[in-house]
């Protein structure tokens, strides 16, 4: 299964994070400026709420906004690392009924972020499909390249769970 991909063939993002619902937004560390040149994103304040899924030093955010960091690989996940991600969509999902501005972020936004953000809207009703097709058109069509999570989300994160924890 193709997992995250780090070659030249996936290109930066040229955006440091997208709003793929009202209040939900999806990003990375790096982005790459129209002039070409890559550029740190560095979150201040713009957020009620971040979830750092690969945490970078000197990427932020500021003091005072609350900071959920859970990293994980870009690759297989085992029951505990998979507890997480659903915890973190419930978190997320639970700052957005308060009208909170959340950031999901990893590297480039692509793959882990997409996870849980595809995990935050299954939650709030839709269908995997549609999560899927929405963070690609509003992020990247290089969100969820990572096949292995696709499916995790096809078959559901605590299915996915379960059966880990069964094999452990």
């Amino acid at each position: 299964m193709r997992t995250r991909g780090m070659g030249p063939d996936v290109p930066a993002p040229d955006r440091p994070w997208d709003e793929i619902v009202p209040g939900l937004w999806m990003g990375g560390h790096e982005f790459r400026r129209p002039a070409g040149r890559l550029e740190f994103a560095v979150v201040r304040d713009e957020f009620d709420l971040v979830q750092t899924l690969l945490r970078l030093p000197g990427h932020g955010p500021d003091r005072g906004v609350e900071h959920h960091v859970w990293p994980i690989p870009d690759g297989p996940l085992d029951g505990t690392q998979l507890a997480g991600v659903m915890r973190l969509a419930q978190a997320a999902g639970e700052a957005l009924d308060g009208g909170r501005k959340v950031l999901v972020r990893c590297y480039h936004g692509y793959n882990r972020s997409g996870l849980v953000v595809a995990h935050t809207l299954v939650r709030r009703g839709s269908g995997v499909e549609e999560a899927i097709r929405l963070i690609r058109a509003r992020r990247s069509p290089w969100a969820l390249h990572n096949d292995l999570f696709v499916a995790y989300l096809r078959a559901g994160l605590a299915t996915v769970r379960q059966l880990e924890e069964l094999a452990e």
